[in-house]
Parts: structure tokens; sequence; C-alpha cells
């Protein structure tokens, strides 16, 4: 009998305390930490999105039309292997190694390509022109790409070179922290910037 109504105590007790535990860590630490993340970070909590419902500035975009031919009036991103390309749901790169030969004739192509929209030879693409990231949704690119853009943007929206290179270095990122990774611009980011400007 005892031993019955010890069970049933210990029972009693772990049931209690998983209700004050779920109540207290699931419940009240989540809204805290949500509370905590509007209240001091309201941007970055909600997934820092673009003006107009435009996606998320951490979730880089293709800027092409329904062919997926480059629209000339906007900068380019660098290559997606997400899915279809910028697919937050199937984030991924291609897992090829560098000397594999799809790999390799891939970015054969994408430079000889990218040569030829820009009107450059290839030998002066980017590396992250034609390569794709690990996640495949960055959504930058080099500073060095941007500007082998400008002749081409500043043509497509009839606009004077230096007028585009000067928004293209307003938007340089520099190094997190001073000293990690490279100086970098949100492709997304760059784009909307000259949308609002050729609206002035």
């Amino acid at each position: 009998m005892s031993s019955t109504r010890t069970a049933a105590r210990t029972t009693g007790v772990a049931i209690r305390a998983m209700l004050v535990l779920t109540l207290v860590l699931g419940v009240g630490y989540t809204l805290l930490v949500t509370g905590i993340g509007q209240l001091a970070l309201p941007w970055q909590a909600n997934g820092s999105p673009l003006p107009d419902d435009r996606g998320s500035s951490l979730i880089g975009q293709s800027f092409t039309d329904a062919d997926g031919e480059a629209l000339p009036e906007y900068f380019q991103s660098r290559p997606s292997a997400a899915g279809d390309g910028y697919d937050g749901a199937a984030s991924s790169g291609s897992n090829l190694g560098p000397e594999n030969p799809d790999l390799v004739a891939t970015i054969a192509e994408r430079r000889a390509a990218i040569a030829e929209r820009e009107g450059v030879e290839a030998s002066e693409v980017p590396a992250d022109a034609v390569t794709a990231s690990g996640s495949g949704l960055d959504p930058h690119i080099s500073v060095a790409y941007a500007l082998l853009q400008v002749p081409r943007v500043a043509e497509a929206r009839g606009l004077a070179e230096q007028q585009v290179q000067d928004l293209v270095e307003s938007r340089i990122q520099g190094r997190d922290l001073g000293f990690l990774g490279e100086e970098r611009i949100n492709v997304a980011e760059l784009n909307l910037a000259l949308d609002g400007q050729e609206g002035e």
C-alpha cells in the first residue's frame, strides 16, 4: 500500500514539475526573449524585412525575367544552388569539389556569360560572380563584382556612370568587427536604393 502511495506521489510531483517547467521555460522564457527582441532589435527580430514586402535583406534574390535572363537595369546577385535559386526552404550549395568537371564547366560557362554581358575580359570576372555560396542564400556580392556591373546598369537606366558608382560605394558594408570577412554589398538593398534614386 505504501509503495503504491509513494509511486502515485512521485508521479504527481513529476507531473507538477513538468507543468511548471513547461510554463516557465516553454512559455515564459519564449515570451521574455521575444519581448526583448521586439524592444531592442525589432527589425532583426522580424526577419530584417525589406520595404514594401520585397523579402528579407538576409536572403539573396534573383533579378531576372521569366526566362531566367538577367534584367540589365539591376545589379545581379551571385549564383544560387538553393532549390530553384534563393529558396529559403532548400538552403544548400552544390557540394561539388573544386576539381569536379561539372563544376569547372559551370564556372567557365558563367564566367563567359558574365564577361559578355558586362563587356569585359573573362579574367576580370570576380570569383563570387561565378560561384554559389555554401547556403545558396548569400545576399551579398563583392565590391569588385558590383563595380563591374556599374556601366551596364547606368546605361540601362540612362544614368551617369559616376552617379551609379557613387551609389555603389555608399552601400559598401565593412568587415564584421573591423577584421572578419571582406567588404561587401547587399544586392537587394542596392537595387532598392537604385530604384529610389531613379524615382527622385
